[in-house]
């Protein structure tokens, strides 16, 4: 289902997947690394302040029915509950400390533990910080990288945290208790790096995350298993982390009531939020939640095939003028040489809907052969979970591709017939208009 919008901005609900990567400048005298969240000015993360009682649905929201009948139009609690998952993912990026000037500083939490959540003002909701989480590149460096300023050359950096929910208000309001582990996106030179290692990579049995003997294997962009399951002597891997903290989580509540692992990412998160969904349910058969914004394509097929038999559940969101959503490698789908001219037709005479592409229409009619080529290539990849597909009009890539653009498209959003807000065209029209402004600035 697609939903537009005409005037300055638009919007749209369907089915696709995503991709991120920082922005990197590169100047005669400088380079000026940039990440894919810009700061607000107000300081504050954008949650959802809604106190709808979800006890008796919760499962549903966590996808349980892979959210089938929530979607078109939004549920307002689905909504509160995707925006309150971004606030988490908006922590991530406020907590993380950008100052490149402080020799050991930077790449490193700006807060302890226990003011984390309040420093990003998430003090009031219920949740707290049991673990923070570092990823480390596996890449290796020649020698002279060491003649360049320390920050570039940054190997392992903290890259969120994991989040308990402790209150007892809060807990009965969910209907259990909650864990989330919340990821930010591509920050630093060796992060950017691994995003353009994009050629698939097994899974294999020394990965410990896929015990499959069949010559078919799950595969993952090969950067993306770099940062999650590289370490240094001083440093534990993301996936090491991970799993320590929910084997002492699990022992600690797992038989005492209802538990829920929800892991949210924006961009480079995204797709390490979809690791760790793999990792968590094939390890602890636990039933595990992606709530991903601007997410890059992870693995192949048989990657997919995993995740829905292990019953992970995975709602994307994705900002269709995001290009970062459409790398890396290539998808075609099983039925894309079935072409259903009458039924585009209808489509069309109802209104608020694209034609078929010239790419798609392409996509559909790609010889077996040709696919077998791509598939060799170790470039196919395949689309995960369900998608929640968004679309604001806007040229400039970087606000396409930020968290903010995310939120303020999911608190607008309302169905494919009423695509916005009454509120919505101001916002979006704002938000556009101050990204013009700072541009003009630079």
């Amino acid at each position: 289902m697609r939903l537009f919008v005409h005037k300055p901005c638009s919007m749209v609900v369907s089915k696709v997947e995503t991709k991120q990567y920082a922005t990197i400048r590169l100047g005669p005298r400088s380079l000026k690394v940039m990440s894919s969240w810009k700061p607000s000015r107000t300081g504050e993360c954008s949650v959802s302040n809604r106190e709808t009682k979800l006890s008796n649905k919760w499962m549903e929201y966590q996808g349980i029915k892979n959210w089938d009948g929530l979607l078109d139009p939004l549920d307002e609690d689905l909504r509160s509950e995707i925006l309150r998952y971004g606030g988490f993912v908006e922590a991530a990026y406020r907590s993380f400390e950008f100052d490149k000037s402080s020799p050991g500083k930077y790449g490193t939490c700006r807060y302890g533990r226990d003011s984390l959540l309040t420093q990003c003002g998430l003090g009031g909701i219920g949740y707290k910080v049991t673990k923070n989480l570092r990823a480390t590149s596996g890449i290796q460096m020649p020698g002279w990288i060491d003649k360049t300023p320390s920050w570039v050359s940054t190997q392992s950096s903290w890259i969120g945290y994991v989040a308990v929910c402790t209150d007892k208000e809060e807990i009965s309001r969910l209907g259990r208790r909650d864990v989330v582990i919340a990821l930010r996106g591509t920050v630093t030179c060796l992060e950017w790096m691994e995003n353009l290692r994009v050629t698939l990579t097994t899974l294999s049995c020394k990965n410990e995350m896929d015990q499959s003997s069949s010559s078919s294997r799950a595969m993952v962009e090969q950067g993306f298993l770099s940062l999650y399951t590289s370490k240094m002597t001083t440093c534990p891997s993301l996936r090491d982390s991970v799993r320590e903290e929910i084997s002492r989580i699990i022992q600690t509540y797992g038989d005492k009531e209802p538990l829920s692992f929800t892991i949210t990412g924006h961009s480079l998160g995204a797709a390490l939020a979809t690791l760790t969904a793999y990792d968590i349910s094939s390890t602890f058969k636990q039933l595990t939640t992606v709530i991903s914004f601007g997410g890059p394509r992870v693995g192949n097929k048989k990657f997919s095939e995993n995740l829905e038999r292990n019953g992970t559940r995975i709602l994307r969101i994705v900002n269709s003028n995001d290009v970062i959503t459409k790398v890396p490698g290539f998808v075609i789908k099983e039925d894309q040489h079935n072409i259903n001219t009458s039924d585009q037709k209808k489509k069309v005479k109802n209104g608020n809907q694209k034609l078929i592409t010239t790419a798609s229409l392409a996509a559909r009619l790609v010889p077996a052969w040709l696919q077998k080529h791509v598939e060799n290539t170790q470039w196919l990849y395949a689309d995960v979970g369900k998608e929640l597909q968004l679309c604001c009009n806007n040229s400039n890539m970087v606000t396409c591709h930020d968290l903010k653009t995310y939120l303020d498209l999911v608190n607008c959003f309302v169905s494919s017939t009423c695509p916005l807000r009454a509120t919505a065209k101001k916002v979006l029209c704002r938000r556009a208009q101050h990204d013009q402004q700072q541009l003009l600035l630079r």
